[in-house]
């Protein structure tokens, strides 16, 4: 059992249980008291641990997961760093504390080089392929994450010099997602194993862009809406069918009300939608996705933690318990998480626990 950690903690039942397995032996149930539970004493064993790989070059990359594949010291750049887990990092140590400015501004120096040096057309922000979080989010996840990233940042750094090569990235990336918007809406591009977190990365940067001051086209928005609503009334997702892959109705439903709850006439609009995605969130079996947990379930539980604060409410305050609960209880004894499938790389899945632990300091 954990020992009880003194320090800011979230508010839970004052008994929860958590199994755990020891070597030779089943699992059982252990007691474990809410006081263990601190989200701010995750996020910040988490952002330290991520701080301590980043490496030389400002990047960050990835390795499998396992807790024990990286010695002492051991910096993640011998695996070769890249744009989509160097973006979500930055991201996470954004929300964590001030402390990691430097480690932010280092992160975008290395994206900001690999987007000025990309071609106008096309979504490519880099020349690296085949990372685990392109196969698994689609190929164009490094662009969507940056947008992301650079419309968080765009006008709040103390460089202007600094802030004027963001503003024109930021421009750049809005303009390459915008022209290679598939027809459907979506930006659902060659496969991947929960392409549709993709085309939700891809809308939201478009979303925080507009409004930095960003031009977006009102079209790209609509189409996006638009997709969102006829894929999740016509997929069998509605109202709890399964989908033929694991996982997949949770992260298309999380997609759903992520894109359809952005603004109170937004929630108006599509309350027949958002009503159905609330009865699903009341299913665990539905919330557990794949059955296990892999960075896109993390990824996922983002987008509806996001969809719920908007609203606040009932709702919003026991979905943001449950999920701190089970997240800070995954944490791992050096500080990180790690995915059980598919996205499993340590740098993205801790990255997007941090971001889930932290959504409450976000002003949106």
């Amino acid at each position: 059992m954990r020992s009880l950690v003194l320090g800011v903690s979230i508010a839970f039942p004052a008994i929860a249980v958590m199994w755990v397995e020891t070597a030779g032996q089943a699992k059982k149930p252990v007691i474990e008291s809410a006081a263990a539970i601190n989200p701010a004493l995750a996020i910040n064993r988490g952002a330290r641990w991520l701080a301590s790989v980043q490496g030389a070059d400002g990047g960050w990359g990835q390795d499998d997961g396992n807790t024990s594949s990286i010695g002492t010291g051991e910096r993640l750049e011998t695996n070769g760093n890249d744009v989509a887990n160097t973006a979500v990092a930055a991201l996470a140590l954004l929300r964590a504390e001030k402390q990691y400015q430097a480690n932010v501004e280092r992160a975008l120096a290395f994206i900001l080089k690999r987007v000025e040096a990309s071609p106008a057309d096309g979504l490519a922000i880099t020349d690296v392929q085949g990372t685990q979080i392109q196969r698994k989010l689609g190929p164009h996840i490094d662009t969507f994450l940056t947008s992301m990233l650079l419309a968080e940042v765009d006008g709040t750094l103390s460089n202007p010099a600094l802030n004027a090569r963001v503003r024109q990235a930021l421009q750049k990336t809005v303009a390459k997602i915008e022209k290679n918007q598939q027809r459907d809406g979506s930006w659902n591009i060659a496969g991947g194993w929960a392409p549709v977190l993709g085309t939700s990365l891809a809308s939201r940067s478009l979303f925080e862009a507009k409004l930095k001051g960003i031009q977006v086209q009102d079209r790209v928005m609509k189409r996006a809406e638009d997709y969102t609503v006829q894929a999740f009334n016509s997929s069998g997702v509605r109202g709890g069918a399964s989908a033929e892959a694991a996982g997949v109705p949770l992260y298309q439903s999380a997609q759903a009300l992520e894109q359809l709850s952005r603004t109170e006439a937004d929630r108006r609009k599509n309350a027949r939608e958002i009503d159905a995605i609330h009865q699903q969130l009341a299913s665990a079996s539905f919330v557990d996705g794949f059955g296990s947990i892999g960075g896109e379930e993390f990824f996922a539980y983002l987008n509806v933690s996001d969809g719920l604060k908007r609203a606040g409410g009932e709702q919003w305050k026991k979905w943001h318990s449950q999920t701190t609960q089970k997240i800070v209880r995954l944490q791992n004894n050096d500080g990180t998480w790690a995915g059980h499938h598919c996205i499993t790389g340590r740098v993205a899945v801790t990255s997007a626990a941090i971001l889930n632990l932290a959504v409450d300091r976000q002003s949106r």
